[in-house]
């Protein structure tokens, strides 16, 4: 039997957190998230489990006197905010990281299916949109928590190949998604190119950024001592350096500064950002670092 990407138990711990966006989109509803209790011209699409907070208003009391447990009616309102989350499956996703650890690859589609679970329980509807030098066949999730099984098989389904080109994807992605909305980037953002002025160009198109970045531990300091041969996962040139612990931090020193940029550009364009090692746990990422851009 095939390995679930996330377990039950760590699924029913998402029910409570939420995909939020900062930004008001015109012609849009909501500036943040669209409520879904019962109204007028409110569909009805699922049951979740209540919470302590949530409002009495929406809960099934029909249901309550039936099971005694308390479930919270569902509705879609629209128009809705598009939310795209692009997962890097270029193969730099799988070099970085160190044995004990998953690699970034294995990572980011664990965490693309809890985002994805986040936004269906809510009843948003997610593009799971993989990319490396272009845009691949993407996969809408949409319709409930019910339809979860296929965007985990989607994304269990995903192999990482190619090498990055952020350029190239973006001018893709501006073309093919005229309409704003929320671009949830999961991705080492490791290009051989600049990744920062296309970044900057989705930003320019009224897009909100929320970026995840990823790295192994040896991303961010890499090990070893001496002359080494190295080997580039995407294009397979090799590098041949001497390192030592001068040079192994002014590496680390320039990584961060990388990801310091990163930040700026998120947060100077209204947008968030996060960023971890693989080595922690996923759920700690979760209910850490990323839940803590998300205001959840």
């Amino acid at each position: 039997m095939t390995e679930p990407l996330v377990d039950r138990g760590f699924l029913e711990r998402l029910e409570r957190l939420t995909l939020h966006w900062q930004k008001s989109f015109n012609g849009l509803v909501g500036g943040h998230n669209v409520s879904r209790f019962s109204g007028p011209g409110q569909e009805f699409l699922d049951h979740r489990n209540f919470h302590s907070g949530d409002d009495l208003r929406a809960v099934n009391w029909r249901a309550f006197m039936r099971f005694e447990k308390l479930f919270l009616k569902m509705f879609q309102v629209e128009p809705r905010v598009p939310v795209r989350l692009l997962v890097d499956v270029s193969a730099s996703m799988t070099a970085g990281h160190a044995p004990k650890h998953m690699n970034k690859f294995d990572y980011a589609r664990k965490l693309a299916a809890a985002l994805v679970y986040i936004g269906l329980v809510r009843l948003d509807s997610i593009l799971l949109q993989p990319f490396s030098s272009k845009l691949l066949d993407p996969f809408m999730a949409s319709g409930g928590r019910h339809r979860f099984q296929p965007a985990e098989n989607f994304l269990r389904g995903l192999t990482p190949a190619g090498k990055t080109n952020y350029l190239e994807m973006t001018r893709q992605f501006l073309s093919e998604y005229p309409q704003r909305g929320l671009v949830i980037f999961i991705s080492d953002f490791l290009d051989d190119g600049d990744c920062f002025r296309p970044l900057q160009y989705i930003a320019d198109f009224g897009h909100e950024l929320l970026f995840v970045q990823l790295w192994g531990e040896e991303d961010r300091v890499p090990t070893g001592q001496g002359e080494m041969e190295l080997s580039d996962a995407e294009s397979g040139e090799l590098l041949k350096i001497a390192l030592d612990e001068a040079s192994r931090q002014s590496y680390t020193a320039a990584f961060d500064e990388h990801a310091a940029s990163l930040r700026k550009l998120s947060i100077r364009n209204g947008g968030r950002y996060a960023g971890f090692s693989t080595s922690i746990p996923l759920e700690d990422a979760m209910f850490g670092p990323l839940m803590m851009v998300q205001g959840n």
